[in-house]
């Protein structure tokens, strides 16, 4: 299904929003079932979020039909789900390239468009910001409207209701929009999607609210009489059945449950809501991957999807395995170790903020249904809960991609590792991730983890190094953070490892080392740094723990080199790097020395190869530094 084959003729016409505001309600059904097939085929050619955005077509189309952006600022919660906004906002010529380098980003990003008034990535930010541009409007006498589309998942975060509590209390002309699909990426769980199931199955309830508006609003005193009399009725009847919204109790005037698939219900739904002052909350059921058949029914394995799974679903063809490698990716690994520690100790206990199928949990959780917490997008809570299982004597495994543990820093510093509880932080995608850019990249759980007292730090070079890692962090009566890439793990890179388990692993000595490098490698870059080592003749040292630092191991070896460099898919600033130079001059061993990681800006989107091009840790700039690295201390 290429992007040239898919016939648009009313989307064609469409270059910004307001070309939308003439058009009548049977050509916006028309262009709705366009935007769906445009949206097919462009993911089909591009890979990406396809559930999500399958999901939200008719309500992206309803907002931009009623709102006028970009002066009204409508600021979508995480944005994976922006891919038809992005097309209706003059970046359709771009979308073919979509989540590639110098293509549109997967997500919202203010550099990008005028449409994108904040930048997303994370969840349940919209709330917050889309009060600030509130607050900043009141205070400035303008007009525009604020709208922030949140997910249910997303509204399970502790940010958004601390942003729902305060944008109650001030009374902001704010309007939220609820897009209830009943998940995030792996299904919702808890009291709140407890609750919206409850106000989903009482629709009779709404029938109160919204009957007889039209005639009451034209009745004058007498209307406003009958129409507060009402809504008491209404009121009252929501708290005898139990029906009466969170929402409502936090300030909130609540509208719905609506259909999401149902356009003129949303435009009508939304033209009324518009002008309305104060606090509103528009709940919208939606249903992810809606109009294909395999995505409706299996949204969480269609939540990403790569090229051509469209076409090949509608061919009934069959895909190629994703990698003709026979390695489990490191999240595989990890999990299969887990699952056998946890049948062996029963103390173990595992925690996830949403992402049992993303860490790779599903198998442990059918196994161990009553060891594994979901917490929901909570990472906060994730890590205060472990430490309080921790300290009732059982061994809780935090498993959390780098990038989501960032929010969580508080928690690990206050609540973990001030008390110094024995919990296990398993950090996946560390390190650059291609396609998801900035906001998804794992460059700086290293720079945090090395300042943090008690807090130690393994960082893995291949399945042989995790099986200790994870062995010494489950014994050991402290926090410690295992940190491992989005990719294959190679089992065994060889070399031998001292007989402490903190002791660094020797991959490979040169045959004249007073006058070669010593190359101090952290995690998986080990892999790629052996066959540079075997060229150049340079001994290659497997750290294996960055933090305790096995610096006495360090420091013997780099007396008997000429220089030393440091690799690691880190920042440089404050990274591993800059601990064990620094530490070497100040014993008084210093060394010629190079330190590669990442650079101190954040890296665009693209492949991962591409970026890890972009700040020099691709096979062959590795390569390049190392040896004019060697030839200019062989000179000197």
């Amino acid at each position: 299904m290429p992007l040239s084959s898919v016939h648009t003729p009313h989307l064609d016409l469409i270059d910004s929003p307001a070309d939308l505001k003439g058009l009548s309600r049977p050509t916006l059904h028309a262009l709705a079932e366009e935007l769906r097939t445009a949206l097919l085929a462009q993911i089909d050619a591009t890979g990406g979020h396809l559930s999500a955005n399958l999901g939200v077509v008719e309500l992206t189309l309803a907002l931009h039909r009623v709102f006028d952006a970009p002066e009204d600022r409508l600021v979508w919660d995480v944005g994976h789900q922006t891919y038809l906004h992005k097309t209706l906002t003059g970046r359709r010529g771009e979308i073919g390239r979509l989540r590639q380098r110098g293509g549109p980003a997967g997500f919202t990003r203010r550099a990008e468009s005028p449409y994108d008034p904040f930048g997303a990535g994370h969840s349940s930010t919209s709330i917050s910001a889309a009060l600030g541009m509130a607050i900043a409007a009141r205070q400035q006498g303008s007009a525009r409207h604020a709208v922030a589309i949140i997910g249910d998942g997303a509204m399970t975060a502790g940010q958004a209701f601390e942003a729902l509590n305060h944008a109650g209390d001030c009374r902001a002309d704010l309007l939220v929009i609820l897009n209830d699909n009943e998940m995030s990426i792996s299904p919702n769980v808890g009291a709140l999607n407890q609750h919206l199931t409850r106000l989903r199955s009482l629709p009779l309830i709404e029938k109160l609210r919204h009957s007889g508006e039209s005639v009451l609003a034209q009745a004058g005193p007498l209307g406003d009489l009958l129409g507060s009399t009402r809504a008491s009725l209404r009121d009252g009847m929501r708290h005898l059945t139990g029906a009466s919204s969170l929402f409502e109790e936090l300030g909130f005037r609540y509208f719905g449950p609506i259909d999401g698939h149902d356009l003129d219900a949303l435009l009508d739904t939304l033209g009324n809501l518009r002008d309305q002052p104060g606090p509103r909350l528009l709940h919208v059921v939606t249903q992810k991957g809606r109009g294909l058949d395999e995505a409706e029914r299996d949204p969480v394995r269609y939540h990403g999807v790569g090229q051509r799974t469209v076409s090949r679903l509608a061919s009934k063809e069959i895909a190629p395995p994703a990698s003709p490698s026979t390695r489990p990716t490191w999240t595989e690994a990890t999990a299969e170790i887990l699952c056998r520690r946890a049948e062996s100790d029963p103390r173990i206990v595992t925690i996830t903020p949403a992402m049992v199928e993303g860490s790779g949990l599903k198998t442990f959780q059918e196994r161990f249904p009553d060891r594994l917490h979901d917490v929901g997008i909570a990472e906060q809570h994730a890590v205060t809960l472990a430490g309080g299982l921790a300290t009732e004597g059982l061994r809780p495994v935090v498993a959390i991609y780098s990038t989501f543990l960032q929010r969580a820093w508080d928690q690990v510093i206050h609540d973990i590792a001030l008390q110094n509880l024995p919990v296990v932080f398993l950090v996946d995608r560390a390190g650059l991730v291609g396609p998801d850019g900035p906001t998804h990249a794992g460059s700086f759980d290293m720079s945090l983890g090395l300042s943090v007292p008690n807090l130690r730090l393994a960082a893995p070079a291949d399945q042989r190094d995790l099986e200790a890692a994870m062995e010494t962090a489950l014994a050991h009566d402290g926090p410690t953070m295992i940190r491992f890439p989005r990719d294959r793990c190679p089992a065994d890179l060889g070399g031998a490892a001292g007989s402490d388990s903190w002791a660094p692993r020797l991959i490979r000595r040169s045959s004249n080392a007073g006058r070669r490098l010593l190359l101090i490698a952290v995690g998986p870059l080990t892999e790629t740094l052996q066959p540079i080592c075997e060229e150049l003749d340079l001994t290659l040292l497997d750290l294996r723990w960055v933090k305790p630092l096995p610096f006495e191991a360090i420091a013997e070896l780099a007396e008997a080199h000429a220089g030393v460099v440091t690799v690691e898919e880190g920042s440089r600033i404050g990274g591993v790097g800059a601990e064990i130079l620094s530490r070497l001059l100040e014993s008084g061993n210093p060394r010629p020395a190079l330190r590669l990681g990442i650079e101190d800006r954040f890296i665009e989107h693209g492949s991962r190869d591409e970026c890890l091009a972009d700040t020099g840790l691709d096979f062959q700039s590795l390569a390049d530094s190392i040896a004019a690295f060697l030839d200019r201390i062989s000179d000197s």
